[in-house]
């Protein structure tokens, strides 16, 4: 009689176990996924932020408000250099009617895009245009953590918008920005 109530007692604690465990697995599961939707700091420091990989927001009445945002989780702190890449034609004008605004926590960066550096057989564009890298200006982020990071600009498409509208491929357009770490 012993062993018959030691099974029945034994038998829903294993059930428990077991259930619990695929929970936890569920539920680390679910976590991965949401992993999977954030930008990852580069070993050497860098964050690349590709319009492509970004949420997109295009407003069709005032283009000035179309937005880019990524959720990046920095592991190394520090000053970082803003730089924006475009895809261009012309490289002496970039065709941005607006300055371009970074937002990072609370602060806001803004400028004019120009080509400051051309990159000629970029493998971001393919000819006849031109990757055109544009400063920002610099920002520090004092600790690790994941932070949402945004830009404004009316040469943010979506995939989207650049199916359906096929005048816009023929504009100049945001490619991505990237943090550089500064060294001293």
């Amino acid at each position: 009689m012993g062993r018959k109530y030691f099974v029945w007692l034994i038998l829903p604690v294993i059930a428990l176990v077991i259930s619990c465990k695929q929970k936890g697995e569920m539920s680390l599961a679910v976590n991965n996924k949401s992993e999977q939707n954030k930008i990852l700091q580069e070993a050497d420091g860098t964050i690349s932020l590709k319009v492509d990989n970004a949420d997109c927001y295009n407003d069709l009445t005032n283009p000035g408000n179309n937005t880019a945002e990524w959720n990046v989780i920095v592991s190394k702190s520090g000053r970082f250099s803003v730089w924006l890449s475009s895809s261009t034609r012309d490289t002496t004008d970039l065709q941005y009617q607006n300055s371009v605004m970074v937002s990072l926590l609370d602060d806001r960066l803004e400028a004019q895009p120009e080509c400051d550096r051309i990159i000629q057989n970029s493998s971001d564009v393919s000819y006849p245009y031109y990757r055109a890298d544009s400063y920002v200006g610099q920002v520090y982020i004092q600790n690790p953590g994941e932070y949402n990071i945004q830009v404004i600009s009316e040469k943010v498409f979506s995939k989207e918008n650049l199916k359906e509208n096929t005048t816009l491929k023929d504009q100049s357009r945001l490619l991505s920005v990237f943090f550089t770490p500064l060294t001293r």
